[in-house]
């Protein structure tokens, strides 16, 4: 499910403090769901492509046990493809992911989902991917893919295969790579290395989430025949066992951790060595940063290829940023899987907060990212000092009440922490020690872990402490806790003199600013682990700094705004008052003219000269008019002012001289008339991860305009891009990117079009296709102008040219008007012609060369300056061959003059040139 959390401030405050630990235990289980009922939107909203063909079968894996799945193709059945198996988080099922295997399949790959034992319609116990149970099914998949006539193999009864998936999924991924050679890639997210660490962290019981994990599986029962049905649910026994006996004493013992450990990635880490995508979420208080470190050296260390992300959301929810990390998974299989030579994004990349959007609320995200991952230890270590005094406090009998770090499920929360200083976290006077800096001299960003060392002295000689460092407010009340994370740490041989402990703080990524403090805090409790129930004294004192990781190689994609952003608004506001008090003549617009309110372009006298030119023009007294449903073309070498024409038409720059109206009002920068005309102007820029139609609806939304007023299906029926609205942008070609840049241009239906080189880049179909996409916006009564290069597409495309050379007009009008004034004549001829006839033709006097076509001759003519074309004199050329030819008896059926625009193109601007 997807936790609503409305209003949680506000009820939390009027709630006895003894009813906190009861109501946040019911959040995290029902956070444990937060990673499937993402998937599950996801996978609703897409509706699947309808090419993409599925097909359900329970699998059988031996001793009677049958998994469900499901297989996507798509595309030409004899393609051979890669392979990918895709399965889902703990408490999920298949159709949770059903969504992105569909976008895979699309995407040119044979994908396998299914629901992995004791989830969904799957049969079997639950066995945290037991190499035996879980990992080994996997293996038997690998062995149908590689039975598919479809599938392509790396040698027989080897498919190549990439494995990938989110939380319980992605340990799948790991395990399978390390067990199964013939996985090839992998792309796990948001999953552990050992989870014996994730569970009893240092020693320590992480009771509310190992709770969820058991109590979830628990619940999903069969039948309740046996009180043993009824306890473990679908779970093995050993692993219910082992839950029952750690939860009800609150420590893990060393056979726990090894049920555990042997089920991890971790057990088989030195057998991983395949191309490994990490994704891990910043907001987890699961599986922690310190997970994916893990995963990412061992691998590393093996030899193989890894990239680390570290997302903004993860099991205490926030924004999974599923799109963006859909498209880095399909880029690193196109990479590994079919040897494409594409970008799969930097070696580290981190989502950074950068305040809160207004208009919803959600989190700001800023991508940062380096050539190198940074580890936790970061590239540079900064030392930050602390003060010394010794702090005295007390573990409450019985642990509690607990302080409050993390509340699983409340991602949110964690997001505004980071970005307002708004955190929920809890200390209990009396159960912790404090220990402040003094206020930063400048910014610090922390990314990796923090290290200390304390020196602790326990009553009982036995320690359980829970380490966290806030982000403290100069005025030193307000803190963040960032990412609500903490460490636990188990100190034992405490008593007497004390005992030294390095500690290792939670790995996050937060910018404390200038003026703050750092403030580590020592707490004796935690709502989320099991603390001793003895009570007991604790002294702890710090001997050396806070030694804080940096990595300033990891950079963000945008920097932060320069002080001069603050007073400039200022200094504009006097700046525009100044202007409008000493310029408002000049800068009016002119009253539109009701007699050009249905004239789409009207260009007088237009003249613009950049400034350090003294007497080099762009445009000079240029004149032109455009009516509707014309397709014009713009057309001149390079440096004719084409370009400077279009910005000014646009209201980019602003004309010296001249006027530009469309539809009857003259154009200024920011005039309202320009909401009806459509610009595609040197390319567009798109967000890769994004679908075509989430671009185009963004884009839209930005402008501020009514969604009703895009048109957009209207727009995107006209570009025929089909299908392919719903693939993520960075799969689309360039003729695809190419007409989906059209579309965009076409939002709203602008009664105006201009397109700046709109073929630029694309093979001949595709050219082709552009042609008519043009045609047809301009068949309704719209009208087009475009600027482009390719004199051939101009010819078939335009109906009407505009040529401009050195910033002047040359010639305007109809496209037949201007290709037919020239000296190449189309001679129709009745009956075949002969090679004899050709000759004839080409020996008579003033003809320079003929050429036999489908129509007849295509005979050009020796120029005759100066010769008055006069038939009644007979001193017309075009007359006098008529004559000749039927001089010959060649039977002439019809005359006509023809010319290639590039003929005339060279012609003119030759002529204009002398």
């Amino acid at each position: 499910m997807v936790l609503r959390r409305r209003a949680w401030r506000e009820r939390v405050r009027g709630w006895p403090r003894r009813w906190i630990a009861v109501a946040a235990a019911l959040v995290v289980l029902a956070g444990a769901g937060t990673w499937t009922g993402l998937s599950a939107a996801a996978a609703s909203d897409s509706g699947g492509a309808s090419a993409v063909h599925r097909q359900d079968r329970m699998m059988p894996m031996g001793s009677g046990v049958r998994i469900d799945t499901s297989y996507f193709t798509a595309g030409d059945p004899s393609h051979k493809r890669p392979a990918v198996l895709l399965t889902h988080g703990f408490g999920g099922s298949k159709a949770d992911v059903r969504a992105e295997a569909e976008k895979l399949a699309a995407h040119g790959y044979a994908v396998m989902t299914w629901s992995s034992r004791g989830f969904g319609r799957s049969g079997g116990k639950i066995g945290l991917n037991d190499p035996k149970h879980e990992v080994a099914d996997v293996s038997r998949m690998i062995d149908w893919l590689a039975e598919r006539p479809e599938v392509q193999l790396d040698k027989p009864g080897d498919p190549r295969v990439g494995v990938t998936g989110a939380s319980y999924g992605g340990a799948v991924s790991l395990l399978a790579a390390g067990h199964d050679k013939r996985v090839d890639a992998i792309a796990p997210q948001i999953t552990y290395w050992n989870l014996a660490d994730a569970l009893f962290p240092d020693g320590v019981f992480k009771k509310l989430w190992a709770g969820a994990f058991f109590t979830s599986g628990s619940a999903q029962l069969g039948t309740r025949t046996s009180e043993a049905g009824l306890a473990c649910g679908r779970f093995e026994k050993k692993l219910c066992d082992m839950y029952q006996r750690v939860a009800v004493s609150g420590k893990p013992d060393d056979a726990a951790r090894g049920l555990l450990e042997e089920r991890s990635p971790s057990a088989v880490g030195d057998r991983i060595k395949v191309p490994t995508f990490i994704a891990q979420g910043q907001t987890d208080s699961l599986f922690p940063l310190g997970q994916a470190d893990e995963i990412a050296r061992h691998v590393k260390a093996n030899g193989a290829p890894v990239e680390v992300d570290w997302l903004n959301g993860g099991h205490d929810g926030g924004d999974m940023e599923l799109d963006r990390l859909q498209g880095r998974v399909t880029s690193w299989f196109d990479r590994y899987l079919k040897d494409e030579n594409v970008d799969t994004g930097p070696a580290f990349r981190v989502t950074r907060t950068g305040g809160v959007d207004s208009t919803d609320g959600a989190a700001t995200l800023r991508g940062a990212s380096g050539d190198l991952y940074p580890g936790l230890r970061g590239e540079r270590r900064t030392a930050v000092p602390l003060k010394s005094a010794t702090e005295t406090f007390q573990n409450p009998p019985g642990g509690g009440p607990p302080s409050i770090s993390s509340v699983p499920g409340l991602g949110k929360v964690s997001n505004l922490s980071t970005s307002l200083g708004v955190g929920f976290s809890l200390e209990y006077p009396g159960q912790f020690a404090r220990f402040d800096s003094a206020p930063l001299k400048k910014s610090v960003r922390i990314t990796g872990s923090p290290t200390v060392t304390a020196h602790v002295k326990s009553s009982t000689g036995t320690a359980v402490l829970f380490a966290k460092v806030y982000d403290s407010g100069p005025d030193g009340t307000r803190q963040v806790l960032p990412s609500q994370l903490v460490t636990p740490i188990k100190v034992t041989g405490a008593d007497g003199a004390g005992k030294d402990v390095r500690i290792t703080l939670p790995a996050i990524d937060h910018e404390a600013q200038k003026g703050h403090k750092l403030r580590l805090v020592l707490s004796a409790t935690d709502l989320g682990f099991a603390s001793p129930n003895e009570p007991a004294t604790y002294q702890v004192s710090v001997h050396d700094s806070l030694s804080v990781p940096t990595a300033p190689d990891v950079r963000t994609q945008s920097d932060p705004l320069p002080a001069w952003v603050w007073w400039l608004p200022a200094g504009a506001l006097v700046l525009a008052a100044g202007l409008l008090l000493t310029a408002r003549r000049r800068t009016s617009a002119p009253a539109p003219d009701p007699a050009l309110a249905g004239v789409p372009l009207r260009i007088t006298d237009l003249s613009k000269k950049y400034a350090g030119s003294t007497d080099r023009y762009a445009v000079r007294d240029l004149s032109f008019s455009v009516e509707q449903g014309q397709v014009l073309g713009l057309l001149g070498p390079n440096g004719a002012g084409k370009t400077t024409t279009l910005r000014m038409l646009m209201g980019l720059i602003r004309p010296d001289e001249g006027e530009i109206r469309v539809f009857g009002h003259a154009i200024r920068p920011g005039s309202p008339v320009l909401s009806r005309v459509g610009a595609f102007v040197e390319g567009a820029g798109f967000l890769p991860h994004l679908s075509g139609r989430e671009n185009l609806e963004l884009y839209w939304k930005a402008t501020g305009r009514p969604a009703g007023d895009a048109h957009l299906d209207e727009a995107l029926e006209i570009a025929g891009l089909g299908d392919a609205l719903a693939r993520a942008v960075r799969t689309y070609s360039q003729g695809m990117r190419q007409r989906l840049a059209i579309a965009q241009a076409m939002l709203g239906l602008p009664d105006l079009l201009i397109l700046d080189e709109p073929t630029n880049g694309l093979d001949p179909p595709q050219i082709r296709e552009m042609r008519e996409v043009m045609i047809r916006y301009a068949r309704e009564g719209r009208t087009v102008i475009v600027s482009s290069h390719l004199l051939a597409e101009v010819e078939q495309t335009c109906t009407h040219l505009v040529v401009m050379d050195r910033g002047r007009l040359v010639q305007a009008g109809p496209v037949a008007d201007i290709v037919g004034s020239g000296d190449t004549l189309l001679v129709g001829i009745a009956g075949e012609v002969s090679d004899a006839l050709v000759e004839k033709a080409a020996g008579l006097a003033g003809v320079e060369s003929v050429v036999r076509v489908d129509d007849g001759l295509l005979v050009r003519l020796i120029p005759e300056p100066g010769l008055d074309p006069d038939p009644a004199t007979g001193s017309d050329p075009a007359a006098r061959l008529v004559a000749e030819l039927v001089r010959l008896d060649v039977p002439v059926r019809s005359l006509g003059p023809h010319r290639r625009l590039e003929d005339a193109f060279l012609t003119l601007i030759g002529g204009a040139s002398a």
